[in-house]
């Protein structure tokens, strides 16, 4: 295939590829809906692939190894941050996508992407940004906020619109279902509700593993019904949801759980909300850091010039200054919100090496 890096030759044939080997449920991507600003195709990847390749090299992809996923400032290496979050869903969603038939690539895609919005501090930050925009603050939505209007100083990724519809219908909230049961809710593509679902997998089973390591809980405390259901161990309870999720969606363009397992899904994310999220040893933290962020708010509300020359890029004609602040909080990590928060409020002391002392003026 000499020279097929210069026409269209290899996307093509990964085109032909999906026609001819994928679900008739999958959306394969010579069928996408675009992107909102038309541009010519790669040689060589499809749009969906594009996409992945543009979210892993964007700026709030990186930024994620630095977010809180529960345990905020952990000293311990094998804690999970939102980054490794980021990439257990992945790899939850692309092997239920494979066994369903489904487009890999696309599953991705909208993996890779579901938390980009996500705030220092995890949900804490979230419920601190809700408080103070004028417009309220989720990170699904946020998620969709930096994909099409703040990446690349402000140009946006210019993603596939199935991709952006995934990122923004991929979360559940504390009381939603593992499956989507109205059709109003209904994503646009079959591997958005794979995401949806594999990110429940993966938050219940890291959050339950991470805490344990923390020795917050032991396994004797999880709901013991639903413990013995899904397995003894963090590797077998995973195994349990996919292959159920897998059984159970097969040739179908719902995405679901049998309903014994979804209700032992159900019992153990309660358990994690009510028993562990609200622990004090997560709680004292969370608090903190809450009162941390809404004192950084509150002192660039009060001092906009101090706020606008942190900003990189020119801000939108017409934007308000509250639309920056949410932005630009939204978009730090932990680090950099402590280190922030230090430069404001914590005094600084400074030295004088080449300061000499003053001579004694002579009296007349």
């Amino acid at each position: 295939m000499s020279g097929c890096t210069s026409n269209a030759a290899l996307r093509l044939a990964f085109e032909e590829s999906e026609a001819a080997t994928l679900s008739k449920h999958a959306c394969l991507a010579r069928n996408s809906r675009g992107r909102e600003f038309p541009e010519k195709d790669c040689f060589i990847r499809t749009c969906f692939q594009r996409d992945v390749d543009r979210i892993i090299h964007s700026e709030s992809f990186r930024r994620l190894k630095h977010k809180t996923q529960v345990f905020l400032s952990p000293t311990n290496d094998h804690f999970r941050t939102r980054l490794t979050h980021t990439l257990e869903v992945v790899c939850t969603a692309r092997c239920i996508s494979r066994c369903l038939g489904l487009n890999e690539d696309l599953t991705e895609a909208i993996a890779l992407g579901h938390d980009l919005g996500h705030t220092p501090f995890g949900h804490s930050g979230e419920e601190v940004l809700n408080e103070i925009s004028e417009t309220g603050f989720h990170h699904a939505s946020h998620s969709v906020r930096v994909v099409t209007r703040l990446e690349k100083g402000g140009e946006g990724l210019n993603l596939t619109r199935e991709v952006i519809d995934g990122i923004l219908k991929h979360s559940k909230g504390k009381h939603g279902s593992a499956t989507i049961s109205e059709q109003s809710n209904l994503p646009l593509t079959v591997e958005a509700q794979v995401v949806r679902i594999a990110d429940l997998v993966a938050y219940i089973n890291h959050d339950i593993d991470d805490a344990v390591r923390a020795g917050i809980i032991t396994t004797a405390d999880l709901p013991q019904e639903a413990h013995k259901l899904l397995g003894e161990r963090h590797s077998v309870r995973i195994h349990t949801m996919v292959r159920d999720i897998v059984d159970n969606s097969v040739d179908s363009n719902v995405i679901k759980m049998s309903p014994e397992v979804e209700q032992a899904t159900a019992a153990m994310k309660k358990f994690l909300y009510n028993d562990v999220y609200t622990r004090p040893e997560i709680d004292v933290a969370v608090q903190r850091s809450k009162n941390l962020l809404r004192q950084v708010a509150d002192w660039y509300t009060r001092h906009p010039d101090d706020l606008l020359k942190h900003i990189k890029h020119p801000v939108p004609e017409g934007q308000s200054l509250n639309r920056t602040l949410v932005d630009y909080l939204a978009s730090m990590t932990d680090d950099f919100a402590l280190r922030r928060f230090q430069e404001i409020f914590v005094p600084h002391y400074y030295s004088f090496p080449d300061s000499k002392p003053r001579k004694a003026e002579k009296k007349s």
